[in-house]
C-alpha cells in the first residue's frame, strides 16, 4: 500500500478556562504546517483526526480538582474511544491532569510540595522513549531536553503498588533533572514522587506530561525540544498504514 504523506490533522480539546489550545494549534498551523481543529468540550464527534491535544489551563477554574469537571465532558467519551482504538493522544499540563482524573491514566496530579505556583524552563530526562513511539520516538534513552513547565499542582503521587508497576512496564518517559541528567530531589521542582513528569499508558499511544511542549517549538520562545514530540509524531503516523487511511 503507498502511503499517503498529507499533513496530519490535529484535533484540540478546549474546555472553560484552558488557553494553551492555541499555542497548540500556533505550532501546528504555523510552524509545522498541520491541520488543527478547536473542539469546544460539548462536542462528541472528533471529525476524524489523527492525533487529539488536551492543553494547559484550568478547565472549569480547577473546581473540585484539577480536571476533575472536565472528565465529564461530553468529548471526553470521544476522546476515550479515539485512545481505545490506538490514536495517539497527549496530555500537557492540564491535559495530564484530565486524563488521570478520567481513568486513562493512573495516579493523580496533587498540589506541589513547596504550595508555589511554578513557572520556568526545566531540564528532563527522557526514559524508554519506546514506550511512547508515537510522541517519543525521534528520542533516545537518556536524551535530557528542556521544556517550560507552568503549574501550582503539578506534583505527580500514585500508590506504591502503580509506581513500582509503571516502572515495571516502562511506562514512566519523562523524569525531572538536573542539567546532566542526573534525577535529584534538587531538580524537581514540584515534589512528584520518584521525579515523574511525564508518563504513558500501557498501549504507549496517551502521554500525559506537566511540561508544556507546545511551548518550546519555536527558538524565538527560547528552545525547540518541544518541536521534536510533534516531529515525532508526524513520522509515526506517516510509517503506518492506518494512519494513511484514516485522512483519506
Amino acid at each position: 500500500m503507498t502511503l499517503v504523506t498529507r499533513h496530519p490533522r490535529v484535533a484540540v480539546a478546549v474546555f472553560p478556562g484552558t488557553w494553551s489550545e492555541r499555542d497548540f494549534a500556533h505550532v501546528a498551523r504555523t510552524v509545522l504546517g498541520w491541520e488543527a481543529s478547536l473542539l469546544w468540550h460539548t462536542e462528541t464527534d472528533l471529525g476524524g483526526p489523527d492525533a487529539v491535544v488536551l492543553p494547559g489551563g484550568f478547565a472549569h477554574g480547577d473546581h473540585l480538582r484539577t480536571g476533575a469537571v472536565a472528565r465529564f465532558s461530553p468529548i471526553m467519551r470521544a476522546v476515550e474511544a479515539f485512545a481505545a482504538a490506538g490514536g495517539p493522544v497527549i496530555g500537557s499540563c492540564n491535559g495530564f491532569q484530565i486524563l488521570t482524573e478520567a481513568g486513562m491514566l493512573p495516579g493523580a496530579l496533587m498540589r506541589n510540595d513547596h504550595l508555589e505556583f511554578r513557572c520556568d524552563w526545566q531540564a528532563l530526562r527522557v526514559e524508554r522513549p519506546s514506550a511512547a513511539e508515537a510522541w517519543l520516538g525521534d528520542f533516545a534513552d537518556g536524551d535530557v531536553i528542556r521544556l517550560p513547565i507552568s503549574h501550582g499542582e503539578g506534583r505527580y503521587v500514585a500508590d506504591s503498588v502503580t509506581l513500582d508497576e509503571l516502572e515495571r512496564n516502562g511506562r514512566v518517559v519523562l523524569r525531572y533533572a538536573d542539567a546532566d541528567g542526573q534525577v535529584t530531589a534538587d531538580a524537581n521542582p514540584n515534589g512528584s514522587e520518584r521525579g515523574i513528569a511525564g508518563i504513558v499508558n500501557a498501549g504507549g499511544n496517551v502521554l500525559g506530561l506537566m511540561p508544556h511542549p507546545e511551548r518550546a517549538a519555536e527558538p524565538e520562545v527560547g528552545g525547540v525540544d518541544g518541536l521534536r514530540l510533534f516531529r515525532s509524531l508526524e513520522r509515526w503516523l506517516q510509517a503506518r498504514p492506518a494512519a494513511a487511511e484514516r485522512r483519506l
